[in-house]
């Protein structure tokens, strides 16, 4: 079925334009005199509307001969035979109309007349039918532009998806081997708090399978899973890391992306804590301010002379996150100051 047909209004406003075309072909015949206006009106706006029925063949000529896969010679000989064809319909039926116009008009058949118009006629038919075509060859370009747009979109949604898990992938193994480590360190030293890690590391990597399968959490859901690692991180460490969570209640729905802070939360431990020899607290905020987000992670920094901080891999993963699934709107920035390191995400608001 013809696309004009299957919508309702733009059907209507086909028929609109056409009719407005009968009318200047009514104002060319009774203009110079050759007919009255009451049947040029009479004669012409029916054939408009006539024509515009046959000119939706013009559709199917175009889908038979497609621009991208006929040679152009074929088109056009193709295009010149259907509107050559349908001019002479056209002209055959304005024949049988024009006399129906005359006995409703009670006036004698107008025959001369339609015979001296029949060259403007027949070029005009041509000539609107070979319009039509373009037209129906400009939707069909239109359309298959919209397509290969709508493609893209979507291989450009996947690729940013692969990059997500992939980015995740590296993620995941990175905070699994450093527990491992951990607890392959008290294993010899201290067998009673290993065999506690690992029921911590285990009750750990459930809720991290859990949640990383998901394209979104909520910020208590994450906050839940950074209290884990911290449980385990403190068995390590026998008294020297603490932690302070100071959440808003509003921000607790908030959704995120999975397993966003964990790998901030662990560089505070591996480079903060384990650093500096008394230990320390790790301070979690998170409020809202407009329409965004804020999480501020802090931990102590040791400070000293020949002391340099480089972000790991951790924290480089988070910030290409952000960037893919936000992009401009997210933000991840580190300061130091007076012995703190600092890391604050900003991004938009989602519930």
């Amino acid at each position: 079925m013809h696309p004009i047909l299957r919508n309702r209004d733009a059907f209507i406003l086909y028929l609109l334009s056409w009719a407005a075309l009968g009318l200047v072909m009514a104002s060319v015949l009774a203009v110079p005199g050759t007919v009255t206006w009451s049947t040029a009106i009479a004669f012409s706006i029916p054939m408009a509307l006539l024509y515009a029925f046959i000119a939706l063949s013009a559709w199917h000529v175009c889908r038979a001969f497609p621009l991208q896969t006929t040679s152009f010679a074929l088109v056009l000989a193709s295009l010149i035979l259907a509107a050559l064809l349908s001019s002479a319909l056209w002209i055959g039926l304005g024949f049988g109309w024009n006399t129906v116009v005359s006995i409703f008009l009670q006036s004698s058949p107008q025959t001369p007349w339609y015979r001296e118009s029949l060259p403007w006629l027949a070029g005009t038919g041509v000539v609107l039918f070979l319009l039509a075509a373009a037209v129906n060859y400009l939707f069909d370009a239109f359309e298959a532009s919209r397509t290969a747009e709508r493609n893209a979109l979507e291989l450009q949604v996947l690729a940013r998806d692969a990059e997500l898990k992939a980015l995740r992938a590296q993620i995941d193994p990175h905070f699994l081997f450093n527990s491992l480590n951990s607890i392959s360190a008290l294993t010899t030293r201290d067998p009673v708090l290993a065999r506690e890690m690992t029921l911590r590391l285990a009750d750990f990597l459930r809720l991290s399978l859990k949640y990383g399968a998901l394209d979104f959490v909520t910020l208590e859901e994450e906050l839940d899973i950074g209290m884990k690692f911290l449980e385990i991180e403190k068995v390590r460490f026998e008294g020297r890391l603490a932690d302070q969570v100071s959440v808003e209640p509003a921000a607790r729905s908030c959704l995120i992306p999975p397993l966003v802070l964990q790998p901030l939360i662990e560089n505070a431990v591996n480079h903060g804590i384990a650093c500096v020899l008394e230990g320390g607290t790790i301070d979690i905020n998170a409020r809202c301010i407009g329409n965004s987000l804020l999480i501020t992670i802090e931990n102590p920094y040791d400070g000293s002379p020949g002391t340099k901080k480089k972000p790991g891999i951790g924290m480089e993963n988070v910030r290409q996150r952000l960037l893919r699934l936000y992009g401009s709107d997210a933000r991840l920035d580190v300061s130091i100051e007076q012995s703190r390191f600092a890391v604050t995400l900003q991004f938009p608001i989602r519930h």
